[in-house]
């Protein structure tokens, strides 16, 4: 199966994996996935990731998080830069996502980070998603 953006399939996997209340979901691993995996985890989106190995190009399992009557901590992901259409910003123009209750997560030249440690850094890039 030819996949044009790969990030759009993880993102739309987890949301609905979230949305079906999936305890966890697969993902085929890429070295950028597995950062957006950290971020999701260190933002507190997500309860844990996994990369499994399979022989071949492995995957991540990502352990999706729930509040204690399982509603949802995940939202809504959105792809914002695709690659049809790239999204950059400057380091003085990176969105705020949901007034300031989600995230967007970065693709800079320091490394992947969400817009506020980019802001903080004061490096600007490409806005992968947004995560609310």
């Amino acid at each position: 199966m030819n996949m044009t953006d790969p990030v759009a399939d993880m993102i739309t996997r987890i949301r609905n994996g979230v949305r079906a209340r999936l305890p966890k979901i697969d993902v085929p691993a890429s070295k950028l996935k597995a950062e957006i995996a950290r971020i999701l985890k260190d933002e507190g989106y997500i309860a844990n990731f996994r990369r499994v190995d399979d022989g071949q190009q492995g995957s991540l399992r990502i352990f999706l998080r729930y509040g204690p009557g399982w509603e949802r901590v995940i939202t809504d992901l959105q792809r914002v830069s695709r690659p049809g259409c790239r999204i950059y910003c400057g380091k003085g123009e990176i969105p705020r996502v949901y007034g300031g209750l989600g995230i967007n997560i970065l693709s800079t030249s320091r490394g992947v980070m969400t817009g506020r440690q980019a802001a903080k850094t004061g490096v600007g890039g490409e806005i992968l998603c947004n995560v609310w």
